[in-house]
């Protein structure tokens, strides 16, 4: 609320410069505030779910030009009055949206502090609660701060300890634990020990020392606004929506990159210009690599890279076979190949050979934002799960591509493309290619 009056304020202030509209400025930090508060976005419950938080913002910011125009109008009944607002509120609007993320975003860092961040007792199987550890570390979560585990299996308490959680006790210990304190949250996961009438005592530990209780779905890599509580009488179900995948879904995305793609290779054309130039001069063999690659539903289309090897690079693979640093073996990867040229180099690095794939969304083969584009050998191996991974375009940019490239084992690329694939939204679109910028000046994984 406080980064809220100070944005309305800001664009309250800005509003009466430009238009001289005092009523909107006066009017608009109350009314800017009750609009979040509206579309709740000031439930605690909605802090921390990312997309939905902002979901939420963008509802109340787009509701109140619109309800404010039509209330000024409906008593003004000039009409003239009412384009003027709008050309005021509008903007206004924007003003105080940017403002409310920014000033937000300040205001938590500098006064956010370690009780913010929910001290989280896992309880659950040893083997479900290192997946979540591993997971919530890796997505950098600032929301969720383990303070320990109860098992339901204490014989495997070891493999809790490699994550360096303190290891609490068992199912039976978990009263004690949340009474001794140093927890705001109990988080259960599913387990066979766990059935309706151990659950329900543990919410009652909870809600006796005043902590939170949260349930942790079986499913996983499931974004939250997939699910939906569905009260069935006595019985709380949870829905599942289907991922977003129909033709109709579709349709923006296609748009968003063909005029993306467009757009780059006009601005990027004196860059591909020189480093087809310096590729060219730099070692014998075309400038570009063509290479037979997967897209969607199965369908082969030929790929475009900029060259970064030697013109015979794959008559040498066999004798490199051994130096294979992909342990799964699955895909050719070494730090140090001495088939990647001088020029070669530098563009990987920058992923400067990935920039001829804007050809290919052009072409409507791949995808500005998408999984990684697999060869035919690989998707020959592909389990039916793994499969899944075909039931979009591949991308030019993707989770894999944020997340460490080269250096992710093949089971975690292939945990990114499905969760991808599984929550695909233009919002995420949008993550992946803001992301994508500082993850190609870090360089990492890039060989």
């Amino acid at each position: 609320m406080i980064a809220d009056a100070l944005a309305a304020a800001l664009a309250a202030f800005v509003i009466h410069g430009a238009y001289g509209r005092w009523a909107v400025a006066l009017v608009l930090p109350p009314a800017w505030i009750a609009a979040m508060g509206a579309y709740r976005a000031y439930d605690r419950s909605a802090f921390g779910l990312g997309t939905e938080e902002y979901r939420r913002v963008l509802r109340g910011a787009v509701a109140l030009p619109a309800l404010g125009a039509c209330s000024y109008w409906w008593f003004a009944r000039e009409h003239d009055l009412f384009h003027d607002t709008m050309i005021a509120v509008v903007p206004a609007a924007v003003i105080g949206l940017a403002g409310r993320y920014m000033l937000r975003r300040r205001l938590h860092r500098r006064w956010a502090s370690d009780r913010d961040r929910s001290s989280v007792l896992l309880v659950g199987p040893s083997h479900g609660i290192v997946d979540l550890v591993g997971a919530l570390r890796r997505g950098g979560s600032q929301e969720l701060r383990v303070a320990g585990v109860c098992l339901t299996d204490p014989a495997n308490a070891a493999a809790v300890a490699k994550l360096g959680v303190p290891y609490r006790g068992g199912l039976d210990a978990v009263p004690e634990v949340v009474h001794g304190g140093g927890s705001t949250t109990v988080l259960v996961l599913p387990a066979p020990e766990i059935d309706s009438t151990v659950l329900r005592r543990l919410s009652w530990i909870a809600a006796a020392e005043g902590v939170d209780f949260l349930l942790a779905p079986v499913v996983a890599d499931i974004a939250a606004n997939r699910l939906v509580a569905k009260p069935c009488k006595a019985v709380p179900l949870v829905r599942l929506r289907a991922p977003a995948l129909s033709a109709t879904r579709r349709i923006p995305k296609e748009i968003l990159d063909r005029g993306v793609a467009v757009l780059l290779l006009l601005l990027l054309a004196p860059l591909l210009a020189v480093v087809a130039l310096r590729v060219r001069l730099d070692s014998p063999g075309p400038v570009l690599f063509r290479q037979a690659r997967v897209g969607r539903n199965g369908d082969h289309f030929t790929m475009l890279k900029f060259r970064t090897m030697r013109e015979d690079a794959e008559s040498f693979r066999e004798e490199l076979a051994h130096l294979n640093e992909n342990s799964d073996g699955l895909l050719f990867k070494m730090k140090e190949d001495p088939r990647i040229t001088r020029v070669g180099s530098l563009l990987r690095r920058y992923s400067l050979d990935e920039l001829p794939q804007l050809f290919n969304v052009l072409r409507g083969h791949m995808s500005l934002v998408g999984p990684r584009p697999p060869l035919p050998e690989e998707v020959s191996g592909y389990t039916p799960e793994v499969r899944r991974r075909l039931l979009v375009k591949p991308g030019l940019t993707g989770l894999w591509q944020v997340s460490g490239r080269s250096d992710l084992p093949w089971d975690e690329a292939v945990r990114l493309d499905l969760g991808y694939v599984e929550n695909w939204s233009l919002g995420l679109d949008l993550e992946i290619l803001l992301r994508t910028g500082p993850a190609v000046l870090r360089g990492t994984g890039a060989y």
